[in-house]
């Protein structure tokens, strides 16, 4: 369940405080669907997806690395959480 301001998994709630800048939010849009232009409210809501997705896959990410007894978050981490 995701909620506005955060990401709730399971019973654990987490705050984001991390702002994706817009300019290459607005980038990916134009690059990915050859869009002239991308309004203002358009980037700010892919950021906030973004936003919440990353942080989703994050905690998976840090539980994977805890149960290899790691404390290091590996690109192979990120990817399995991913999937």
């Amino acid at each position: 369940m995701t909620l506005i301001g955060g990401v709730s998994v399971g019973w654990v709630w987490v705050m984001v405080k991390i702002n994706l800048p817009l300019a290459p939010v607005e980038r990916m849009v134009k690059e990915s669907g050859n869009a002239q232009r991308v309004s203002a409210s358009a980037a700010k809501a892919l950021a906030e997806v973004l936003k919440e997705y990353g942080t989703e896959i994050s905690l998976r990410a840090v539980k994977l690395a805890g149960h290899a007894g790691r404390k290091t978050v590996t690109a192979e981490d990120i990817k399995l959480a991913a999937s």
